[in-house]
C-alpha cells in the first residue's frame, strides 16, 4: 500500500510538472522571442520580388510559375530561422506574394511599407525587431538602396532586372559602435 502511494504521488508531480511546461511552452512567441533577443544582433534578411510576369500593360502584374517557385525556395530557406519575427513587403503584389509563403508559414502578417520612406522603416525595424530577425521584400532598383539605409555597404555592386535570387542578409550588432555588415548569397533555382 505505501508503494503504491509513493507512486501515485510521483506520478501526480510529474503530471503537474509537465502540465507547467505545456502551459509555459504556449507563452506569446513574441515575448519568448523579446526575452531572448536581448545582446543579440539583429538580421535583416532583403530580397527583390520572385519573377513577375510581363505582360505589357499590367500595372501590377502577378508573379509567374517560376516566381511562385521562387516565393517557395524563399520560405524554404528561411522559415526555420527561429528569431525571424518580421515581414515586410511594398504595397505590390509581387512583392506580398513573394513574401506570403513564408508568412503563412510562420503565422506572421506582412506588413506594408513604402520603398521612398526607407528611414522609417530602418528606424522601426532597430526600435521594434531588436535582436531578431526580419525579412524585408522590396524591387531591383531599391534592395541596395535599403542595405544602404540600414549603414551598411552594398554586398554586391548592382542587381540586374533579370536577377531574382540574391538573398542580402544585413547584420546589425548589438553594439551600436560596430558598423553593419552586409552579406550577399542565391538561393531558389539560378537567374537566368
Amino acid at each position: 500500500m505505501l508503494c503504491s502511494m509513493n507512486y501515485r504521488k510521483k506520478l501526480y508531480i510529474s503530471l503537474l510538472a509537465l502540465l507547467a511546461l505545456l502551459i509555459g511552452s504556449n507563452c506569446s512567441n513574441k515575448a519568448l522571442q523579446a526575452h531572448y533577443a536581448r545582446g543579440l544582433d539583429t538580421h535583416v534578411f532583403i530580397v527583390r520580388h520572385a519573377e513577375k510576369e510581363l505582360t505589357p500593360g499590367l500595372a501590377d502584374p502577378p508573379l509567374t510559375a517560376a516566381g511562385q517557385q521562387r516565393a517557395l525556395a524563399l520560405r524554404d530557406t528561411l522559415w526555420r530561422n527561429a528569431m525571424l519575427s518580421g515581414i515586410f513587403s511594398t504595397a505590390t503584389n509581387r512583392t506580398r506574394s513573394t513574401a506570403q509563403p513564408l508568412a503563412d508559414k510562420r503565422k506572421l502578417v506582412v506588413e506594408t511599407y513604402d520603398a521612398r520612406k526607407l528611414p522609417e522603416l530602418v528606424a522601426r525595424i532597430r526600435r521594434e525587431y531588436r535582436g531578431r530577425t526580419v525579412l524585408v521584400v522590396g524591387h531591383s532598383n531599391t534592395i541596395l538602396e535599403t542595405v544602404e539605409a540600414f549603414g551598411a555597404p552594398r554586398p554586391v555592386p548592382t542587381i540586374g532586372d533579370a536577377e531574382y535570387d540574391y538573398l542580402l542578409e544585413v547584420r546589425l550588432p548589438r553594439d551600436s559602435t560596430q558598423a553593419a555588415t552586409a552579406t550577399a548569397r542565391r538561393y531558389g533555382a539560378a537567374s537566368r
